[in-house]
C-alpha cells in the first residue's frame, strides 16, 4: 500500500535579529526605524503559500496588502512629523516677528535718548550763557549802585526830630559848620542833592533813629568831610554822631 506523503510544512524558524537604532522624533516621540518595523509586520503576518492555486491568498496579494500597510505607517508618521514641525515653524516665526519688534522698540528708544541727550547738552550750553549774562549784569548792578553811592555819605545818630526831618539839607549844613568849618572857609561846594532817611518808615519797636543819607553834588568835597569824620568824634550841637561812608 502506498503511502502518500503530505508535503512538509517549512519550519518557522525565528530569526533573531538585531533591533533598529530607535528614532528620537519632536517631543520625545520614538519610531522604530525600517527594518524592524518590516520585520514585525512580516512576523505577524500569515505566510503565504507558493503551492498550488487554491492558496487563499496568493504571494502578489500578501505583497501588495504589506506595502499598502507600509505606506501607510509612514503616512501617519510623516502626517505627525509634518504637524509638529508645522507647529515648531509657526512658533519659530513668531519668535523672529517679537524679536524684530523689540529690535524697533531699541533702535526707537536709542534714538530717543541722542535726542534727549543733545537736547540736555544744548540746555546746559543756554544756562551757562545765562549764568554769564547774570553774572555780567550783577557786576553791572553792583558798579552802578557804588559809582551812585560813591557822593554819599551816611550820618548815623541824628536824634529823629520833626524839626530836622523836615529840614535835613539844612541841618547838614550845620553839621559841616560845627565840625569842618575848613572846608567852608576854602570855598568848597557843600551843596547836596537830596538827603533822607532810611528806612523810609519808622518802626516804633526800634528806638535808635534811622540814618540820613546825604548825596553831595562835589565828591571832593564828600571825601574830605569823610577824613575829617575819621580823623574825630562828629557832633550836632553837641551831640555825638558818626559819619561812614554809605556803602
Amino acid at each position: 500500500m502506498a503511502s502518500s506523503t503530505e508535503p512538509q510544512k517549512p519550519q518557522n524558524t525565528k530569526k533573531n535579529k538585531k533591533k533598529g537604532a530607535t528614532l528620537d522624533t519632536f517631543y520625545g516621540a520614538k519610531i522604530q526605524n525600517t527594518e524592524q518595523t518590516e520585520d514585525n509586520i512580516k512576523e505577524n503576518a500569515p505566510k503565504p503559500s507558493r503551492g498550488n492555486g487554491n492558496s487563499p491568498q496568493t504571494y502578489e496579494e500578501f505583497e501588495s496588502e504589506m506595502t499598502k500597510k507600509m505606506e501607510a505607517f509612514w503616512e501617519e508618521k510623516l502626517e505627525m512629523v509634518q504637524k509638529k514641525f508645522t507647529h515648531l515653524q509657526n512658533q519659530f516665526d513668531q519668535t523672529v516677528k517679537e524679536n524684530q519688534a523689540l529690535k524697533a522698540r531699541i533702535r526707537q528708544l536709542e534714538d530717543n535718548d541722542r535726542v534727549k541727550e543733545q537736547e540736555s547738552i544744548k540746555q546746559s550750553q543756554n544756562t551757562k550763557k545765562l549764568e554769564e549774562n547774570i553774572k555780567y549784569l550783577t557786576d553791572k548792578v553792583i558798579d552802578l549802585e557804588n559809582r551812585g553811592r560813591r557822593d554819599n555819605l551816611r550820618i548815623i545818630g541824628l536824634p529823629e526830630k520833626p524839626e530836622i526831618n523836615t529840614k535835613l539839607d539844612m541841618v547838614i549844613q550845620d553839621i559841616i559848620k560845627e565840625n569842618c568849618p575848613e572846608i567852608l572857609e576854602q570855598g568848597g561846594n557843600t551843596a547836596t542833592d537830596r538827603a533822607h532817611r532810611t528806612p523810609s518808615t519808622l518802626s516804633s519797636q526800634k528806638t535808635t533813629p534811622r540814618n540820613v543819607i546825604a548825596k553831595f553834588q562835589s565828591y571832593q568835597t564828600k571825601e574830605k568831610i569823610l577824613q575829617e569824620a575819621r580823623k574825630r568824634q562828629f557832633r550836632y550841637k553837641g551831640m555825638p554822631i558818626r559819619v561812614t561812608q554809605d556803602l
